[in-house]
């Protein structure tokens, strides 16, 4: 297709805000961004997708979600409120995970496809677990992103919590699907991680066998120093802090993403940053859970590739980048923290470095010739002056959530004038509803 009459936000260093130019789509690539008479007059066979004046971006990208997290919208965990992260994880998470039976993966996974459609992100990492339904899970939520058509790489948290038969299938699980997505038996708008759970759910049995089945195949996925309980259980256990427990069982990479580092010691942020490892944060899930505020800005300081995901709450990643600007201020008392540059550094340019990596040097997160055609067409129509320099402040402070109207991934039109054109959302949320109270029924029989 040919994309006209927009307002096109590159994303690309410089950024650049380009008018009077439109943008080729061919092969799921962007072939060209040019004048649009002469794309035109050398391309007439082309649809053209009129932008009416909207902007038009890169898809946004999730670095850490849960899809199997839809289901916790609305539900009532029995017994007296979770007074720490400890029990919000055994009372919820760790029994809502092994209520999922293959309907509840699938229709989870549908419902936050169709989600992050609706909200422009076109780039998701899930991070999956249902301890009862293990063997072929992560071929479940693949037919689920093909049917979205949307990218994201997946994983199955491997974890001790449900005992040795099942951290095995875990290992397997994973293991199959990496050797699936190399040998291209899925589209190539999936890729793989490897899943850990964390380190307070890891023998250092299960970590070894872990390390030695990947072989170094992908890179790993798995939260660390969420909550303080994390860092207690790894100090008692094993002596070290968590992210040195990691790079000594070679988890740690370049390719690797742990998500959260709350509680991270200077030296463990060093290890980070000498390891190239991504830390991915969630500002959303870290105040709702009460864990505390991580160290974004020393990270970011020391060289750590920070980049931002949402932790299995709704694809409306421009509140995560809300957020993430806030929580900082507040925590600090200082309004000159986390410059607004600061959550482009994260929440674009090391999502795109991260996804760009992942699929293999393809760029994704950024609208130049070659890259993936992963594209928004946003309805912001700005009352102040916007440019370059000033457009994260305008993200930040004017766009909301329903101002997406088109997605783009693969260069394949998802949504047109805000209704998906490849997922029934009301089907899916009917069987959603139906899927979510029989996993709720077996949680309150837990």
């Amino acid at each position: 297709m040919i994309i006209t009459n927009g307002k096109i936000v590159t994303w690309g260093d410089p950024n650049e805000i380009l008018e009077d130019k439109a943008i080729l789509i061919q092969h799921g690539l962007i072939q060209e961004i040019a004048n649009e008479t002469e794309l035109k007059a050398a391309h007439p066979e082309e649809e053209v997708l009129d932008a009416q004046g909207q902007m038009v971006m890169p898809g946004l990208i999730c670095a850490h979600t849960h899809f199997y997290g839809a289901f916790s919208r609305g539900m009532a965990t029995p017994g007296e409120p979770s007074r720490n992260f400890q029990e919000i994880l055994a009372n919820l998470w760790w029994k809502l995970d092994k209520g999922l039976d293959e309907e509840g993966v699938k229709y989870s996974a549908l419902s936050l496809l169709a989600d992050a459609t609706r909200y422009g992100c076109t780039t998701l990492f899930d991070h999956h677990a249902s301890p009862n339904c293990i063997d072929g899970s992560l071929d479940i939520e693949a037919d689920a992103v093909m049917e979205s058509g949307l990218r994201a790489s997946l994983c199955y948290e491997v974890t001790d919590r449900d005992g040795k038969e099942k951290a095995l299938a875990g290992i397997r699980e994973n293991s199959r699907f990496i050797s699936g997505v190399e040998a291209g038996n899925y589209s190539p708008m999936l890729r793989a991680h490897f899943g850990l759970h964390a380190s307070l759910t890891l023998s250092d049995e299960t970590l070894e066998k872990c390390v030695e089945e990947n072989n170094s195949r992908v890179g790993f996925h798995s939260h660390a120093a969420e909550g303080i309980v994390d860092q207690e259980d790894s100090l008692t256990k094993y002596g070290k802090r968590v992210v040195e427990r990691f790079a000594d069982a070679g988890v740690l990479g370049e390719k690797t993403i742990l998500a959260h580092g709350v509680h991270l010691s200077p030296q463990e942020i060093d290890l980070l940053a000498q390891s190239s490892t991504w830390l991915s944060h969630q500002p959303r899930s870290n105040m709702n859970n009460a864990v505390g505020v991580a160290p974004v800005e020393e990270m970011l300081k020391q060289g750590v590739k920070v980049c931002l995901g949402n932790d299995g709450f709704s694809n409306a990643m421009w509140q995560e980048w809300f957020f993430a600007y806030l929580i900082q201020k507040d925590h600090q008392a200082d309004p000159r923290a986390m410059n607004g540059y600061d959550v482009i550094k994260i929440a674009v340019e090391n999502n795109s470095r991260l996804a760009t990596q992942t699929w293999g040097g393809l760029r994704i997160g950024k609208i130049e010739k070659d890259a993936a055609a992963d594209l928004i067409l946003v309805d912001y129509h700005p009352i102040t002056p916007l440019h370059a320099g000033n457009l994260p402040w305008h993200i930040l402070f004017g766009f909301r959530d329903g101002m997406v109207t088109s997605t783009i991934a693969g260069g394949k039109l998802l949504m047109k004038d805000r209704k998906l054109l490849l997922l029934d959302e009301a089907e899916i949320a009917a069987k959603a509803r139906e899927a979510a109270t029989r996993c709720w029924n077996r949680v309150n029989s837990y």
